[in-house]
């Protein structure tokens, strides 16, 4: 259902990425459902790590990491890594920073609670790392978005964004990171 989502998400993003116009430092934002009978076939993750993960396994994984970032705030696990791109899930308990990806474009299919995503504006307190990320204590004048299960939003690399919990909220996401050049 969701992990559809993800796919057709990404062979959206693929094709932006190849030549097409997109608009620069705004997220897109869409949801919808697929039909059972459109899912592809689940294959085994720990021998095909490039698989699809149905949403009974990614809701298992997401679980699993929960007690980790009710310790920490935040919790994550990469399922691959193939240089350009790469596919985690991330789990939060707590509101992150504000951060900026130079090289990174985040498409996020949330799979478990809300959260408020700000994108826009500006970066407050940001330092920035010899890999091109910056990370701040908030966003000033951004915009803001409610994230629900079964959305998916993308954030453009260099697109200042923020993802902020109400108190005792459990936020999950599986995020396809691409690398633009």
């Amino acid at each position: 259902m969701k992990t559809g989502l993800l796919m057709a998400a990404a062979l959206a993003l693929t094709a932006g990425a190849g030549g097409q116009t997109r608009q620069q430092n705004s997220p897109l934002q869409m949801s919808g459902r697929s039909a059972p009978s459109e899912r592809m076939p689940q294959p085994n993750l720990a021998s095909s790590p490039w698989g699809l993960l149905g949403e009974a396994g990614i809701q298992l994984q997401i679980q699993s990491l929960i007690p980790a970032a009710k310790t920490t705030g935040s919790s994550g696990k990469t399922l691959g890594d193939a240089g350009t791109y790469k596919m985690q899930l991330s789990v939060r308990t707590e509101s992150g920073g504000a951060e900026i990806h130079a090289h990174w474009d985040d498409v996020m299919v949330v799979e478990e609670g809300c959260a408020q995503l700000i994108t826009g504006g500006t970066v407050v307190a940001g330092k920035t790392d010899a890999d091109g990320e910056t990370r701040g204590t908030k966003i000033e004048g951004g915009h803001s978005q409610i994230l629900m299960p079964g959305d998916v939003a993308m954030v453009h690399a260099g697109t200042p964004h923020q993802i902020l919990l109400a108190p005792g909220a459990v936020y999950g996401a599986v995020v396809l990171k691409i690398r633009e050049p």
